[in-house]
């Protein structure tokens, strides 16, 4: 591909001038003897000049199309058709990913399906995990953890907390709840699959997510088999 400096376009524009003013200078006697090669000059290098823009302007499209390419190859990062994959809310996205797979399920039972049971477990999981209130006070021999909250979060920290506590067992760990007028106290005791540096930097919320339960459990859920919690 032919490049065409713009520097060397005004060069070029600089030497005809000064080539037509020392034409202009000379006598006239000497004018027919310098008309035909100058025109000739100047006709050749205009023409020259003109196959060097159109050389350029093909590069230009070229990469200009390459450029257009490139949009669209940013443009196949998104869902097809250029729709939005996201859902927009986490909640109506699981919510979603659950029905799905009940359609897709030719087993399901639809007189049996409780997708407001799960709405419900999911408003409770956004109270405990977002708006309780979690004082960590640390043990000789664990960590204990008063859960506390008003209303909405009050019934969700009394509804997950202690059903949180079998998870945790089925994966080693030994915990205890004890009731609080306003809340839940969670005991978690150090142990090899939980020893007390671990149960320091967890906290609350990470003992909480512990185990593989959750997702299978919504499913049940949705699907009628299990109560709320």
């Amino acid at each position: 591909m032919t490049k065409f400096p713009w520097k060397t376009t005004i060069a070029g524009a600089a030497i005809l001038a000064a080539t037509v003013y020392a034409y202009a200078q000379m006598s006239p006697g000497m004018h027919g003897g310098m008309n035909g090669n100058m025109n000739g000059n100047m006709n050749g290098n205009m023409a020259e000049m003109h196959r060097q823009m159109q050389g350029q302007g093909g590069m230009n499209g070229g990469m200009n199309g390459n450029m257009g390419q490139h949009g669209g190859m940013h443009g196949q990062q998104f869902g097809a058709g250029g729709v939005p994959t996201m859902p927009g809310q986490d909640a109506f996205g699981t919510i979603q990913e659950v029905v799905q797979m009940l359609e897709n399920d030719p087993a399901t039972d639809w007189s049996k399906v409780n997708i407001a049971a799960l709405r419900e477990h999911l408003i409770d999981m956004n109270e405990v995990t977002l708006r309780a209130a979690a004082s960590e006070r640390m043990l000789d021999n664990g960590i204990e953890i008063a859960v506390t909250g008003e209303g909405r979060t009050l019934a969700a920290i009394k509804r997950m907390v202690p059903a949180h506590v079998h998870e945790l067992s089925e994966i080693g760990w030994s915990a205890k709840t004890e009731d609080l007028p306003n809340g839940v106290k969670l005991t978690v005791t150090a142990s090899e699959a939980a020893p007390l540096t671990k149960l320091k930097a967890l906290g609350f919320i990470g003992i909480m997510v512990q185990g593989g339960h959750h997702q299978p459990h919504h499913l049940a859920m949705a699907k009628g088999q299990f109560p709320m919690h």
